[in-house]
């Protein structure tokens, strides 16, 4: 490791105070505390993600983590995203498009509730975390208002945040914040851009990660296709102080992705060794109506993954699931959000590894940075 490398890693590890200056990527619906801890106790960052989780499940696994980490350091993960205005004829237009597959299933339209499903950092939130105080703070799709974020570095929490261009991570490095994450193109889930959302005009993480690195004196972290040792060491060359995996950690035993999801994983990486045409990953409206990345399925093929009629994120998630769940229950992944990056190189065919193995995995690309 290059003095400098050296010097950036030692830098991010002693601000998270962590031994790894490795971070597990929050993953909504696919993990909860035992993938942090496990990562924790390998000594990553583990992270929590808190968007989707009602207060009553939120408190359960912060009194988790809270007991089980022994002292090390955790993150917890919020959006804080501006909730939209309902548009009545934007949501009507969406159901109908759906109606046909409601209609294969025998849902009735009618008894579908409306809703948002995912819940940005809000003060009714702070007032539940407060008691834990969490060692690290994250956000996606900017920051929460001053007067919350003020609340966040009251407990001591160090603050991160993703940045999908050069101007958001001058944006957030103006706010204070003590890290930024540099989420390239490559990564699974939700892209957390807040300036401006036309996907075209972002970058790669390769791309993206050496032109933020130059322009903020706050750690850089990299964050979309990185999988592995050299993953890693590239991204150390390229001007990052530690990485931000996620797709590397679907399958790890402490994971908990749906049985769809894992089996969708474990046969486009098997495709993939075998040199079998692939499904592929894409950018998609389809799920939250916010462009996230996953497998290629049903309904992307047939609605168009980015140009439909879903309405804003969040708004579009309640009408669909329905029919997530229904599918599922048939062991179908046709509608469901099945989250993961471009780079699924490193995933066990077998569904077999631990969260302690991916991490020391992923820390060999240290050295050699």
């Amino acid at each position: 490791m290059s003095p400098n490398v050296e010097t950036r890693t030692q830098r991010l590890a002693t601000l998270l105070g962590t031994e790894l200056p490795i971070i597990q990527a929050p993953m909504a619906g696919s993990q909860g505390s035992a993938l942090a801890l496990a990562v924790c106790a390998a000594g990553g960052l583990g992270s929590l993600p808190a968007a989707a989780l009602m207060p009553e499940a939120l408190r359960a696994e912060l009194t988790v983590l809270r007991a089980q980490s022994e002292g090390r350091p955790w993150n917890l993960n919020f959006f804080a995203h501006q909730p939209p205005a309902p548009d009545v004829a934007r949501e009507a237009a969406w159901r109908q498009s759906l109606a046909p597959y409601y209609a294969a299933y025998g849902i009735d339209p009618t008894q579908v509730p409306a809703g948002a499903g995912r819940s940005p950092f809000s003060a009714a939130l702070a007032d539940l975390v407060e008691e834990f105080r969490p060692p690290v703070v994250s956000f996606h799709f900017g920051l929460p208002a001053p007067e919350l974020l003020a609340r966040v570095r009251g407990w001591g929490s160090k603050v991160l945040s993703s940045a999908t261009s050069v101007e958001e991570a001058l944006w957030l490095e103006r706010q204070g914040v003590d890290a930024v994450i540099a989420q390239g193109l490559e990564a699974g889930g939700h892209r957390g851009h807040f300036l401006w959302r036309d996907v075209s005009t972002q970058m790669g993480t390769f791309a993206l990660l050496p032109q933020i690195a130059g322009a903020v004196r706050i750690p850089v972290i990299a964050a979309g296709g990185i999988v592995d040792a050299q993953g890693v060491a590239a991204a150390l060359a390229l001007g990052a102080s530690g990485v931000q995996a996620g797709t590397a950690y679907l399958l790890c035993s402490e994971a908990s992705p749906s049985p769809v999801h894992r089996a969708a994983l474990i046969a486009e990486a098997t495709r993939i060794r075998t040199g079998q045409p692939a499904s592929g990953t894409t950018l998609t409206t389809l799920f939250t109506g916010g462009a996230a990345r996953g497998l290629v399925n049903r309904a992307m093929r047939e609605l168009g993954p980015l140009d439909n009629a879903a309405p804003a994120f969040p708004l579009a998630t309640a009408a669909i699931a329905p029919l997530r769940a229904a599918a599922e229950k048939v062991g179908l992944g046709d509608f469901s959000p099945l989250w993961c990056g471009q780079n699924l190189s490193a995933l066990p065919v077998n569904g077999s590894i631990s969260a302690a193995e991916v991490t020391r995995a992923l820390a060999q690309g240290l050295a050699a940075g």
